[in-house]
């Protein structure tokens, strides 16, 4: 059956006003479609009947704080549709397609329209909503949601062209049954519907198009997850194995670059007849994976010889001719190169084999930065920068990380965020309560920061009772959000002596400043942030502050 929801009796539709027995053609028609089809008489939501809905649009409309973003799409496309007299078609805020049409199964009085589709038609578009969810507008949405990514729909235009067209013919023999007085339940295909000669290709493009939507939904609801991990090197053996099972081939390698040297370094492989660890550095540029790397393109070769490129080298001991070097990139930055080759019964990769690696690159893109994240946290760690304290890293390692951020935003115009964080009147906690009393505090401040950041944030102990928090790719509006964040979870945490505090209780100052032309180096970024917690101190403590650029380029704290 299709899905309507992830949440069971749905406020969002009321299936008992439909017209008798249209739910069950539309469930149908969904069902047969891959898609998303809404019954809606008015604004959306709700919707009379809701049948396989895209998880993403489920999660978007009942969200008290996103629902809004589709008002001026699908909540309008009602409206647009009967205006039109016929079928309007929109690309949504999320990147999904869609299209609205009146139908006429509601007798008379009723102004009935469907919309249907809901799914992504380019890779770019779900690429795009995915670094939303990421690093972007979107982090909150995702983070509430365990429902987000579970019925995620992709088509290509022709699927929902299709799909118009069959609801328009469900409609009309809908109406013309209840004409009649008779019961339409369940569209069924109709042999007559196609040419005899074309039946059997029509077949096999269904069952090749089922097992392409069944190997992607598998993967994006399990790919990310069976990739990831602690340990960078076990990260890449696991993107390699998965990628060999989910392509269907023999032999898979990842190559991440390396930015200093502008090369690609073989990371992991399998399948291989040579020793991978003979494997050289290869030069972006040069090879297969060094023209995928510079150019940012994939490269789907169905046949070596007719592409006009070079056979590899006879030692390889290639089975077929066929192969895919994918670029992995995220945010604008290239990351590395995945390779498939030797298909399991020597056939072909092709498009639909493509298409499949642009879902789930983003995926990868995403281990993969963890995965250097915990590279570079294993090697700074081999250099003493844990505080033996809070078990946080130092101030070293913040400088070190801080640096290469800087770099890595001016290079790819990235936001960059940055809090100094002080413990309020910790003198006076120390002083009356002993020094034990103050470790701890400064214990239980650090565990309220890692519980209040994401995966990507660096905190660290600056000093004495003083935090640091680097914020990657994040604009100092989403800083602020943090920034408070971390000051309520301190302030409503319990610490052994907090009444005796001036405040009543243990509280934190937080400056905030962030990356721009003139803030833009590890001293200005530090200084300005010091300076914005240095306001807070004088504003009443517990409060965040900010250090901002004004018009003319002068620095000012709010």
């Amino acid at each position: 059956m299709p899905k309507r929801s992830p949440i069971a009796l749905n406020p969002q539709e009321h299936r008992e006003d439909a017209p008798p027995g249209w739910t069950e053609v539309q469930d149908g028609v969904a069902e047969s479609c891959g898609l998303a089809v809404l019954l809606v008489d008015g604004r959306q939501p709700p919707a009379i009947a809701i049948s396989n809905n895209n998880s993403i649009c489920q999660t978007f409309q009942t969200s008290p704080d996103y629902a809004n973003l589709c008002d001026p799409y699908c909540g309008a496309a009602h409206s647009s549709a009967i205006k039109a007299g016929g079928t309007v078609e929109y690309e949504c805020h999320a990147g999904l397609h869609c299209f609205a049409k009146p139908v006429g199964i509601g007798g008379s009085k009723r102004k009935l329209a469907v919309i249907g589709g809901r799914a992504f038609v380019k890779s770019a578009d779900y690429q795009r909503l995915m670094e939303r969810f990421r690093t972007g507008d979107l982090q909150t949405l995702a983070a509430s949601s365990e429902d987000v990514f579970s019925n995620i729909l992709f088509a290509e235009q022709q699927r929902l062209d299709e799909l118009a067209e069959r609801i328009e013919k469900s409609a009309r023999r809908f109406h013309t049954a209840n004409s009649n007085g008779s019961v339409l339940t369940k569209e069924t295909p109709r042999i007559e519907d196609k040419p005899q000669p074309d039946l059997e290709a029509e077949l096999q493009r269904l069952r090749n198009e089922l097992e392409y939507r069944s190997r992607f939904a598998d993967s994006l609801q399990h790919f990310l997850e069976r990739i990831s991990g602690p340990d960078p090197a076990k990260t890449y053996e696991s993107i390699v194995a998965n990628s060999k099972e989910l392509f269907q081939s023999e032999r898979a390698s990842l190559l991440l670059l390396k930015e200093e040297s502008n090369e690609l370094i073989l990371k992991s492989a399998s399948g291989f007849a040579t020793d991978p660890a003979l494997i050289g550095p290869i030069r972006v540029g040069e090879g297969v994976s060094g023209e995928a790397i510079n150019t940012g393109k994939p490269i789907v070769v169905r046949d070596l010889q007719s592409s006009g490129r070079r056979p590899a080298p006879a030692e390889r001991s290639y089975k077929t001719d066929s192969f895919i070097s994918y670029p992995i990139i995220i945010g604008g930055r290239k990351v590395g190169v995945l390779n498939v080759t030797d298909k399991t019964g020597g056939r072909r990769f092709d498009e639909i084999d493509l298409s499949l690696l642009e879902i789930i690159g983003p995926q990868m893109a995403v281990a993969l930065e963890r995965a250097e994240w915990q590279e570079r946290a294993t090697e700074f760690q081999l250099m003493s920068i844990t505080d033996s304290l809070t078990g946080m890293p130092n101030r070293r390692y913040l400088e070190e990380r801080l640096a290469e951020e800087l770099n890595r935003s001016k290079r790819y115009d990235f936001p960059m965020s940055f809090l100094m964080i002080d413990i309020d009147d910790f003198k006076a906690y120390n002083d009356t309560n002993g020094h034990q009393a103050g470790d701890l505090a400064i214990q239980i401040t650090a565990h309220c920061l890692k519980a209040a950041l994401r995966s990507a944030d660096v905190a660290s102990r600056y000093g004495g009772e003083e935090f640091c928090i680097l914020l990657p790719q994040t604009a100092i509006a989403e800083a602020g959000t943090i920034a408070d964040r971390i000051r309520q979870r301190v302030n409503s945490t319990h610490y052994p002596h907090g009444k005796t505090q001036p405040l009543g209780r243990v509280t934190i100052s937080v400056g905030v400043s962030t990356f721009s032309p003139i803030v833009n180096n590890s001293e200005t970024i530090i200084a300005a942030a010091d300076r914005a917690l240095y306001q807070a101190k004088s504003l009443g403590k517990n409060r965040v502050e900010f250090y901002l650029d004004d018009a003319g380029g002068h620095q000012q704290g709010r």
